[in-house]
C-alpha cells in the first residue's frame, strides 16, 4: 500500500515521521522523542548515539553490550568490572574461567604499545585522546590548553602562531616577536607608558 502524504516510518514506534520531527541514524528515521537508548532510555543526539545493526544505544550501554570485556576495559567512572548491565536489561553473559577466549591480549607487545603511545599535551603534560585533540605547531593539544601563552585567548587554526613549541595568538606574537619600529605594529610610546 502506498504511503500517501506521509514520511518514513519511525525505527522505534513504527509511526509516520514527518520532516520537522525527523532524526536520521544508520539509514533509518526516528521521531525526536523516540531517539532513545534501547537499554537505559536516555535521550540521544548525534554525538552520543552508537548504532548496532537496527538498534541504537548511548555509548555507555553500547560499550557494555558490544565493547571489549575484561580488566582494563572499563568505560569510565561508574563502570566497574563487576557491572553486568543487568539493571539496563543487557543480559551480558559472563565468561567462565575455562572460556576458549584468552583473557589477555593475543599480542601483548601491541597492546602495551597502545598504552604507552598516547600523545602528551605540551601545555599540561597529560594524555591527549582523539576526542579532545587539536593539532598546533605539529603537536597534539587539549582543546582547553589550545590558548595563547601570553594573553590566554582561546585559539583556532586561523589565529594561531607557534614559536619554540609554544602557541600564541597573532597579536601577542606580533607584539613580542615581530619586527619593531614605526609602522610594524609594535607598541607606541603612549601604549608603553600605559603598560608600565
Amino acid at each position: 500500500m502506498p504511503n500517501w502524504g506521509g514520511g518514513a516510518k519511525c525505527g522505534a514506534c513504527e509511526k509516520t515521521v514527518y520532516h520537522a520531527e525527523e532524526i536520521q541514524c544508520n539509514g533509518r528515521s526516528f521521531h525526536k522523542t523516540c531517539f532513545l537508548c534501547m537499554a537505559c532510555r536516555k535521550a540521544l543526539d548525534s554525538t552520543t548515539v552508537a548504532a548496532h545493526e537496527s538498534e541504537i544505544y548511548c555509548k555507555t550501554c553500547y560499550g557494555r553490550k558490544y565493547g571489549p570485556k575484561g580488566i582494563g576495559f572499563g568505560q569510565g567512572a561508574g563502570c566497574l568490572s563487576t557491572d553486568t548491565g543487568d539493571h539496563l536489561g543487557l543480559n551480558l553473559q559472563q565468561g567462565s574461567p575455562k572460556s576458549s577466549h584468552p583473557s589477555t591480549p593475543t599480542n601483548p607487545s601491541k597492546f602495551a604499545k597502545k598504552m604507552v603511545d598516547v600523545d602528551k599535551c605540551p601545555r599540561c603534560g597529560k594524555s591527549v585522546y582523539a576526542a579532545e585533540k587539536i593539532m598546533g605547531g605539529g603537536k597534539p593539544w587539549h582543546k582547553t590548553c589550545f590558548r595563547c601563552a601570553i594573553c590566554g585567548k582561546s585559539l583556532e587554526s586561523t589565529n594561531v602562531t607557534d614559536k619554540d613549541g609554544e602557541l600564541y595568538c597573532k597579536v601577542c606574537y606580533a607584539k613580542n616577536f615581530g619586527p619593531k619600529g614605526i609602522g610594524f605594529g609594535g607598541l607606541t610610546q603612549v601604549e608603553k607608558k600605559e603598560c608600565e
